[in-house]
């Protein structure tokens, strides 16, 4: 079986910028930038749990 040699999809892309944002801040403000990133990505994910009425 073989795998696609690209894989990433746009939101990939997004959250290696995102990363590279936050690796390139000063090492106080980084944690927060991670923190942050964290609840982005967690609210992202639960989203996906919760029905939406049309």
């Amino acid at each position: 079986m073989s795998t696609p040699e690209n894989t990433q999809s746009p939101a990939d892309g997004e959250l290696v910028s995102t990363l590279s944002v936050v690796e390139g801040q000063p090492l106080e403000t980084r944690a927060e930038g991670y923190a942050k990133l964290y609840d982005d990505l967690r609210a992202q994910l639960e989203g996906g749990d919760i029905p939406t009425r049309d």
